[in-house]
């Protein structure tokens, strides 16, 4: 029987949780929808999630060095990216860099996020992918394509360029971004720090162990264990949940 595992969410590590979900849920319009002891929930209006997850000790990334490397990031959809850009900024973002058809800036926690300039978007943000970074984005691609039964699918190079290889499934896209002198995190390593990671979601606990030896026969680590969830290392290192309901 094959075993289905299901992209949930990406979760976000930040120290206070609650200004950086009031941060997102601000400049995207997206409510929350789980608050729980160190962990809140928002929800865009296409029913995508992104999650954070409270972090005492988390060491903001310093994009785009390595030393400290953002690991990950959203990319979001509008039509009018500048006037979005100076309404993050007014909200506590940093702005790190403008393309012809993006703008980078960092969220109040650090984390990098794209504001991308989409025509007929309208004026509420939309997640368009959770984009990775890794040494081999092409076979991160299909790491997770084969894991999560996604689909590449071909982009058309932007006014900035090719785009990393793209992979999509269940209404959510993930996107792999080649970084030649990437730097893994070594979770739980505190010096080497995860600064998010994927939530995925396996149909019954049953079916948990099988999920975990797929992910191990495709190129995954095990890393830890609990009674309804097991912490992996995709093969560039990234931390990711296999859980149940």
């Amino acid at each position: 029987m094959a075993v289905t595992a299901t992209l949930e969410l990406v979760a976000l590590d930040a120290t206070d949780i609650a200004a950086l979900a009031s941060f997102y849920a601000e400049l995207t319009g997206w409510p929350a929808v789980r608050n729980v002891a160190g962990w809140i929930t928002l929800r865009a209006s296409d029913g995508q999630e992104v999650g954070f997850q409270q972090v005492a000790e988390h060491r903001p990334p310093q994009w785009p060095g390595q030393e400290r490397p953002q690991q990950l990031h959203l990319d979001l959809l509008v039509d009018g990216h500048e006037r979005a850009a100076q309404r993050a900024e007014a909200l506590g973002a940093t702005r790190l860099a403008d393309g012809v058809s993006w703008i980078t800036l960092a969220d109040p926690a650090g984390h990098p996020f794209d504001l991308c300039q989409r025509a007929g978007a309208g004026p509420q943000l939309q997640l368009f992918a959770t984009t990775i970074d890794a040494p081999d984005a092409p076979a991160l691609a299909r790491f997770y394509a084969s894991l999560l039964g996604m689909a590449p699918l071909e982009m058309a190079p932007t006014d900035d360029g090719p785009v990393g290889p793209l992979i999509v499934g269940g209404g959510k896209r993930l996107m792999f971004q080649q970084v030649s002198d990437y730097t893994p995190p070594q979770w739980p390593d505190p010096a080497h720090p995860q600064q998010g990671h994927l939530d995925i979601m396996v149909e019954d606990a049953s079916r948990l162990t099988a999920a975990c030896d797929r992910a191990q026969e495709l190129g995954a680590t095990r890393l830890a264990d609990g009674a309804t969830w097991i912490t992996m290392a995709d093969p560039a290192g990234h931390p990711f949940d296999l859980s149940v309901p």
